[in-house]
């Protein structure tokens, strides 16, 4: 049976129960819905976020820094639940005005600076620090340019085929198909870059490691979207699984995808090391 037919208005407007598990949240307009200031720790990076695979990204990056001997990166990650609505918050909007996890506040100079979209905040860190980014081309440009492949890539993985398998009201045929096919083709472009590198961007490992694994570790775990490794095959791309065993069994790789998450074996809020510690029994 061919799934049901929709004719578009002439005029979209929003249907507030279009049903879905974002219904509650999701509108057509951006901007504060609520005063509500944002938290603020000890340390000069000040991180609000939730421990999603975009989310993870920034809390990796920040403990592969501290694993790295870079003190000043020391953080406060505050969560940010999105079920709630708290990125629509009027502090939240003041550092990201698209109202998307993760956002940043660095206050290590004269001036706070704000960083949005986990791209961004991955090179700024890098650029910071001098850590995992090449410092010259073409190293560089080949880094940035796997980097911004992976960025594109996430509304196609998470919103497309994460949305209709996962999270939709309804299954449907169509949607499910054109989006599997997309995410496969996308492992299909990492398994082949990785059938030629040992990481991402080169020899080296560089932020768009960090980057692609917040997204592309939870298929290589098989914990994406309950049981969607299987139904996309991924054990079947082998150099994707050698390279997401190979950074999952890194240390801060550990730490960082733990961070800002609910439930047993996760931490809500990081603020020390001991955190982090204490739920890892190290």
């Amino acid at each position: 049976m061919a799934d049901p037919t929709y004719t578009p208005p002439k005029v979209w407007t929003w249907d507030k129960g279009n049903g879905g598990e974002w219904a509650s949240i999701n509108r057509p307009t951006a901007g504060a819905r609520q005063d509500k200031e944002l938290p603020r720790g000890v340390h000069p990076l000040q991180l609000y976020s939730l421990g999603t695979p975009n989310g993870q990204k920034v809390t990796i990056m920040l403990e592969e820094l501290l694993a790295a001997g870079v003190k000043e990166a020391e953080y406060d990650a505050w969560l940010i639940n999105i079920g709630e609505g708290d990125q629509f918050g009027s502090g939240f909007v003041s550092v990201n005005p698209n109202s998307k996890i993760p956002a940043l506040l660095d206050y290590s100079g004269d001036k706070p600076v704000r960083i949005f979209e986990s791209g961004a905040i991955l090179l700024y860190l890098a650029d910071k620090f001098g850590k995992f980014v090449p410092a010259d081309y073409p190293e560089r440009a080949e880094c940035l340019s796997w980097l911004m492949w992976q960025m594109s890539t996430a509304p196609l993985i998470g919103g497309g085929f994460g949305h209709f398998y996962a999270y939709a009201p309804e299954k449907y045929e169509y949607p499910i198909n054109r989006y599997a096919m997309e995410t496969k083709r996308i492992l299909d472009v990492a398994d082949r870059r990785l059938g030629e590198t040992r990481y991402v961007a080169g020899e080296e490992y560089t932020i768009a490691d960090i980057a692609a694994y917040g997204w592309f570790g939870g298929f290589v775990r098989g914990d994406a979207y309950g049981d969607a490794a299987t139904f996309l095959d991924v054990q079947s791309y082998g150099n994707l699984m050698r390279w997401g065993e190979e950074l999952g069994a890194r240390e801060p790789v550990q730490r960082g995808r733990i961070v800002n998450r609910n439930g047993e074996g996760f931490v809500q809020e990081r603020h020390t090391a001991a955190d982090i510690d204490v739920v890892l029994k190290v």
